[in-house]
This record gives C-alpha cells, structure tokens and sequence, in this order.
C-alpha cells in the first residue's frame, strides 16, 4: 500500500475504494463538535465536495451542530468503510463557504430537498411529524409553479483539516495509523504512530 503525505491524493484513492466497497452512502461521514460548555456533539452529515481547501458539507445555519461549528471554529470528521477496514479521521477549522457556492449547491438538489430545507427549522422544538409535513405542504404551495431559492438560514460549511489520520486495519489489533500534519512550508509531514 502507498502511504501518501499529499492527504487530499490520499483521501481521494481511499474514498474512490470505499465507493466500490460501500454502495450505501459512502459519502456519510460522522461529525463530531462542541458546544461553548465544552458538551461533545455527534452526528452523520453527508460530503459534498473535496477539494484541496477541504471537505465540503451542508446544513441549516440555525441547527445545533452549525451553532457549535459557529461558536467552536472547529470539527473532526470521520469516514469508516467497515469493508476496507477502514478510517479516515479529518480535523481542523471551520468556515462557511461563499453564498454562491451554497446557491449553486441548492439548486442541484432534488425539490423535495429544496422544500425541506425552507419547512425544517432544523434542531429546534416540533409538535411532530404532523406538524412538519403540514409545513412542507405549505412550503409547497408557497414555491409552486416557481423555482426553489436557498433559504438565507441554509448553506456550507468546509472543513479546513490541519491533522489527517488513515488508518487501516489488520488482525491482532496491529493497526497501521498514518498522521498527516502541515510541514509549515505548504506541504505535509507524515508519521506512524501505535496502534
């Protein structure tokens, strides 16, 4: 196996294999953050783009995890192709993405989503499932006949990683673990480090 120190080479040869491996939303990864009282929170958000800045996924600016991305300025994000034996763990900061970047990425999605994301008023209190589609319905009606604008409180985040972590594993626990951090020149310092 090629141990790159280029993590977005070595992210992409990764990822295209846990595609071939995982045809169930290989793109889902976990999202860790934390809030301004230090309380850990945890979710699955799906990548949208990978480019050399980072990872690329999207939200609703008024959910929890955006509060805590907002408020912290950082994230982990992990990807786990169980197939593969597989991990990628990306850290660093946060920063929304431009609001033409989030527009063009809107109007890409299905409808339905595009609905969604006016009638959701994501994380906060709901009457129920009830509630939320007679929502829907109203959105629907709102936008019939007419394009779909991006809700002002919707759009992306890109995670700007400073630390990467490959691991894959083996048997007896004896994994191999490959840190990637920035070399202060633009380039990138690899490293084992202990299963």
């Amino acid at each position: 196996m090629s141990w790159s120190t280029d993590p977005t080479q070595l992210f992409q040869t990764w990822f295209a294999e846990g595609v071939a491996t995982e045809p169930r939303v290989p793109e889902a990864m976990q999202l860790a953050t934390v809030s301004t009282d230090g309380r850990p929170g945890l979710r699955t958000v799906l990548l949208k783009e990978l480019d050399a800045q980072g990872l690329v996924f999207y939200t609703n600016y008024g959910s929890r995890k955006a509060r805590e991305l907002d408020g912290s300025g950082y994230a982990t994000a992990l990807f786990h192709f169980k197939g593969l034996e597989r991990q990628i763990i990306a850290e660093g900061r946060v920063e929304r993405v431009p609001e033409a970047m989030s527009d063009a990425y809107h109007a890409s999605r299905p409808r339905g989503s595009q609905i969604g994301a006016w009638a959701s008023s994501q994380s906060a209190p709901t009457a129920g499932r009830d509630a939320l589609l007679a929502e829907v319905e109203r959105q629907t009606e709102r936008f019939e006949g007419r394009d779909v604008p991006r809700p002002p409180h919707w759009g992306g985040y890109r995670l700007v990683p400073d630390r990467w972590e490959f691991w894959q594993g083996h048997p007896d626990r004896l994994h191999e673990r490959w840190e990637l951090t920035p070399d202060g020149e633009g380039g990138w310092t690899g490293r084992w480090l202990q299963p």
